[in-house]
């Protein structure tokens, strides 16, 4: 905590992986010393108008916030702010908390290196929390360079005691600990989220407590229960990301996997979600744009016999899925499926519900709404599943297989 007039340090820089306690750790220390601060989600900010208005409203109220113009600049949020600072001069220093600070790197180039100058004009410190390092946000017109604060990964020994703490209140302590302990042996060398692995833990537990429920073991025959629920949490490791899978949902999956034979048995969890129609023909088309170089699209999708190329031997494949526009993504889409189709928002929100279910995985931003881009983020055996759904051979289409 600042003494009355003492200026703390003008910036920093707080990054780590998702969900390693930075807005947490933040937000209790300035709750619990009572600092005079304002958290702006770069999320919910979708326009610097917002920004400004949020940091005007934590400090000095609705009167002042409602001084900026209709599309306020850089400028007029400065002169402003400091109209308010000498109006309300700081006794301590305040605090600027700009969560998910890396999508501040979209907008205009002025602002950020701006905010971290802000101490210029009054004490304060702007606090930025990101996923990502300095190194990658550094602005290119240079700005004042942030104090640097690494928050890193919770080990397993940590992950162990943050989830043992969600203990249901059926089942001693003890049992739920050596639950979590079984689930993180499946599951920490694919997934060190603390947010998700307190989900998986929550969606598989009623499974763990099967036998308990049956008769059939004892809380403490630790072993027969590891048995019981070790397959179940290796089919699970298939829906890590996937948040619209309820228990139900999971447990409806496992029912239909058991009962099916043949193409579909064994592949990811995504295969039992039921795609509509015309999301199955853009996931096909979001594929052949990821893993087929863009000047082989005439060769595929014109119908013209006179290009000739050599086989890669697999090279696209092996490289992993590019990124592609969304214009391309339609024009192979329109080609690729089987009736003609108007392109309408119906299409468009499909597109929001594959990247929803991380079929496919959106590169650029939200905001950037000119030139969107993606990537198709499912195997080949589950493409070639899904094709066969609706008779779509598209090994024929694969640059790759040629």
């Amino acid at each position: 905590s600042c003494s009355p007039q003492q200026y703390s340090y003008p910036s920093i820089f707080i990054y780590g992986h998702r969900a390693s306690g930075k807005s947490h750790v933040m937000h209790v220390l300035l709750k619990e010393l009572e600092l005079p601060h304002a958290t702006v989600s770069c999320v919910e900010c979708v326009s610097v108008a917002l920004l400004f208005e949020q940091v005007l409203l934590s400090f000095f109220g609705c009167d002042a916030a409602s001084l900026l113009p209709r599309s306020p600049s850089l400028s007029d949020f400065v002169r402003i702010y400091r109209q308010q600072c000498s109006q309300s001069p700081a006794k301590q220093t305040r605090y600027i908390v700009m969560e998910k600070a890396e999508l501040l790197r979209d907008t205009d180039a002025n602002l950020l290196p701006a905010l971290l100058r802000l101490q210029e004009l009054d004490n304060v410190t702007i606090i930025l929390l990101s996923e990502i390092v300095w190194d990658k946000f550094r602005p290119n017109t240079g700005c004042f360079e942030p104090l640097l604060l690494h928050f890193p990964d919770y080990s397993k020994g940590e992950l162990q005691q943050i989830l043992s703490q969600d203990r249901h209140p059926s089942y001693t302590a003890e049992f739920y600990s050596s639950y979590i302990n079984i689930l993180l042996g499946v599951f920490y060398s694919v997934c060190r989220d603390l947010r998700e692995l307190r989900h998986l833990a929550a969606l598989n537990f009623s499974k763990f407590c099967e036998p308990l429920a049956e008769g059939k073991v004892k809380e403490t025959d630790t072993h027969k229960l590891w048995r019981n629920i070790e397959p179940h949490l290796k089919k699970a490791m298939q829906t890590v990301y996937l948040r619209e899978v309820s228990s139900l949902q999971w447990e409806q999956m496992q029912q239909m996997e058991e009962k099916e034979s043949g193409a579909l048995r064994g592949l990811s969890a995504h295969t039992h979600v039921e795609l509509p129609y015309y999301s199955k023909f853009l996931l096909i088309a979001a594929y052949l744009a990821s893993y087929n170089p863009a000047r082989t699209d005439k060769r595929f999708f014109l119908k013209v016999d006179r290009f000739n190329f050599t086989p890669k031997n697999l090279l696209n494949h092996l490289l992993g899925p590019k990124p592609f526009p969304l214009d391309r993504l339609l024009a192979i889409f329109y080609s690729v499926v089987d009736n003609r189709v108007a392109p309408t928002a119906s299409i468009f929100s499909q597109i929001s519900s594959l990247v929803t279910l991380q079929l496919l995985t959106q590169v650029s931003h939200d905001d950037q709404l000119d030139a969107p881009k993606y990537k198709c983020a499912v195997s080949m055996d589950f493409i070639c599943a899904i094709s066969r759904t609706v008779n779509f051979d598209i090994v024929k289409y694969l640059y790759d297989f040629l």
